[in-house]
């Protein structure tokens, strides 16, 4: 008798693929919440550039967990999984409690760390920014919170009110991934973002490519509009790079700026004091 094909399964049956893949997720998600448990979380740092050749705007610092050796787990394994669960909370909280250490460390960094949506309502990740914001007022100055645009629309008007809060307290917000979601425009009346990031994928070949030209002009207009700071991402070329800073964007991000790294550089004095 020939196995039954994935189209002849039985309702309610796993193909032995998917049993495969569900117990490797299920592994990887349980290395992750290990991981968090044992305190193996890093960041790692990708510096922004300004677009006028002054140096550094700020960096971004990017979640790295690591395994029982040491070694990094790819987020790609686990970042989709995780963003509905606690796990995903935990590791926004783990992710803002090292920024904030590393600010301390560093009174010349200028750092955006990246946050879910979901995150406003999470009590223990409220504790950590509340309790900086007491005790340590001036590092929370230089603390960027960049939030996709995806994250955004799902509690909008929850967002709106929690950036106004911590904005009066200096914090500044970006809003990453720019073009890459469904914003409503109608909510950028609403919204009081500091920064615009746009998606990468409007950076890739920009300097060929006529659609991704007008594409691109047109989010820097809006940007400018609502006087936001725009910062491109996924940035790979020098000619791309030239296309973006000529198109008038303020910032460039990308691997032909410098790959994350795990370590910071001791002095650097080329960091902007406020970007936004």
């Amino acid at each position: 008798m020939r196995d039954k094909g994935p189209e002849l399964m039985e309702p309610g049956l796993e193909s032995p693929l998917d049993a495969a893949v569900a117990q490797r997720d299920r592994g990887t998600l349980s290395m992750v919440q290990q991981a968090l448990g044992r305190g193996d979380a890093r960041l790692a740092f990708q510096p922004i550039i300004r677009a006028d050749g002054k140096g550094i705007a700020f960096y971004e610092g990017l979640i790295r967990i690591l395994d029982e050796t040491g070694r990094v787990i790819p987020a790609r394994d686990f970042m989709g999984a995780v963003e509905d669960s606690d796990i995903g909370r935990q590791i926004d909280c783990a992710a803002l409690q090292i920024g904030l250490q590393m600010l301390k460390q560093y009174p010349w960094l200028r750092l955006s760390v990246n946050m879910s949506a979901r995150s406003v309502g999470y009590p223990r990740w409220m504790q950590i920014l509340r309790t900086c914001l007491r005790d340590d007022p001036m590092v929370v100055e230089r603390l960027i919170l960049e939030i996709t645009e995806s994250s955004v629309m799902m509690m909008p008007e929850i967002v709106a009110i929690f950036m106004e809060d911590l904005q009066d307290k200096g914090i500044t917000f970006a809003l990453d991934d720019f073009g890459a979601g469904y914003t409503a425009f109608r909510h950028f009346k609403t919204f009081y973002f500091d920064i615009l990031k746009i998606d990468g994928q409007f950076s890739r070949n920009v300097s060929e490519d006529a659609d991704n030209q007008v594409l691109t002009e047109a989010l820097i207009s809006l940007a400018r509009h609502f006087d936001m700071l725009v910062v491109a991402e996924s940035v790979e070329t020098a000619a791309e790079a030239q296309w973006l800073s000529r198109a008038g964007v303020d910032c460039l991000q990308g691997y032909y700026y410098g790959a994350p790294k795990m370590k910071l550089p001791q002095h650097d004095t080329r960091v902007m004091e406020r970007s936004a």
